[in-house]
């Protein structure tokens, strides 16, 4: 039947590159990170479960938003790579993972408000802006952008 898949199929590398458009040498780094697993062949060739399509998949969307790896890794800490993620597996990750996107959304509003309100002053300068920053009085807090970054401002 046409279209139809075991749930043990393997997949090559070449099969997962062609089938996610992620290069060879991603999917390669990727299992070196733990993100994706394979079993090798006798002959040491790597062969992936098809349940890795997803994983990889949803790293592309990762990265392509400017999620890092490190955080994908942490939303699929739950996951199994042994096993095909049941849809309580899935759910579980992605309930952190929603946890991490909301952070990030609201990092992101934040970034906005602020250049938004640096731009329209017209000073160009977020470092010593005289409106954003009078003084500045966010040096004594410590190093990097602390307003744009959520951090403590002391």
């Amino acid at each position: 039947m046409e279209g139809h898949h075991e749930p043990g199929e393997l997949l090559s590398i070449g099969e997962m590159s062609r089938r996610t458009g992620v290069a060879v040498s991603a999917l390669r780094y990727y299992e070196e990170l733990g993100l994706i697993a394979s079993t090798r062949t006798t002959g040491n060739q790597r062969r992936f479960p098809r349940h890795m399509l997803r994983r990889v998949s949803l790293i592309s969307v990762a990265k392509n938003i400017g999620i890092p790896l490190d955080d994908v890794r942490e939303a699929f800490t739950s996951l199994p790579l042994d096993r095909m993620p049941s849809q309580e597996d899935w759910q579980r990750a992605s309930q952190a993972w929603k946890r991490q996107l909301e952070e990030r959304r609201q990092r992101l509003e934040r970034l906005e408000y602020e250049l938004t309100g640096c731009i329209g002053c017209g000073c160009l300068s977020m470092k010593a802006c005289r409106l954003l920053n009078p003084d500045d009085a966010l040096a004594a807090a410590g190093p990097g952008p602390r307003r744009l970054e959520g951090l403590p401002l002391d």
